[in-house]
């Protein structure tokens, strides 16, 4: 099986996922592609980006959750928080200390960029964003063409055999890319393929690559 077979028998098997899932316009958002975010939702992105580091998107909600009951889902209005309560509100979602460090951090960088999209090089300069953190923010944030590589994108692809188990991050990026580039023109539906495919692998993984052995009844 090819690569990009494995992404339409994927969106075959578990149909649209509709992501990223934005407070402002309810939630998924199934077969709605959103190529251009308000600077908030832009943020609202780059911020349950940074929460995921480590974690569950489950809990990266609560802890969103638990801000917008703070109403304090913009920049000014976490930079407004006392220190505590922000730390208090992100608890969920694990490491709370280093995370509110680089919200911070993450806040005064947003802010300098007066509503240009950052290069991929600026984003990891910033303080706790790493590569999954700075393609996550790009692609569900800006709508740019980079692909999410993440855990269960990983698992999966070494255990079908697409890439070995020690591939790092910029081999399975590379060849994701490479190949949908090739199957897929058009910029926007190539964003829009990149966000469903790094959605259906998480789905796909939850399902049967939770536990050892891997893929048990999948694909």
């Amino acid at each position: 099986m090819e690569l990009f077979e494995l992404y339409k028998k994927l969106l075959v098997h578990y149909g649209a996922q509709g992501w990223w899932p934005l407070r402002s316009r309810g939630g998924y958002h199934l077969h709605e592609y959103l190529h251009t975010l308000s600077q908030e939702e832009i943020f609202e992105v780059a911020l349950g980006s940074i929460l995921t580091q480590n974690t569950t998107f489950a809990s990266v909600e609560k802890s969103l959750d638990n801000l917008q009951n703070l109403s304090a889902l913009t920049p000014h209005a976490i930079q407004n928080l006392p220190l505590e309560t922000l730390k208090n509100a992100i608890r969920p979602s694990g490491y709370f200390n280093q995370k509110a460090d680089y919200i911070l951090h993450f806040i005064a960088f947003f802010e300098g960029l007066e509503g240009r999209i950052p290069t991929r090089e600026e984003l990891l300069a910033c303080r706790g964003i790493g590569e999954e953190t700075a393609d996550s923010i790009l692609l569900f944030g800006y709508g740019m063409s980079e692909f999410k590589v993440d855990a269960y994108t990983k698992r999966i692809l070494s255990h079908l055999g697409f890439v070995g188990e020690t591939a790092k991050y910029a081999e399975i990026k590379a060849l994701v890319e490479e190949v949908f580039e090739k199957k897929i023109a058009d910029a926007h539906k190539r964003v829009e393929a990149y966000q469903e495919f790094h959605a259906l692998l998480v789905a796909h993984a939850k399902r049967y690559y939770s536990k050892k052995p891997y893929g048990a009844g999948g694909f």
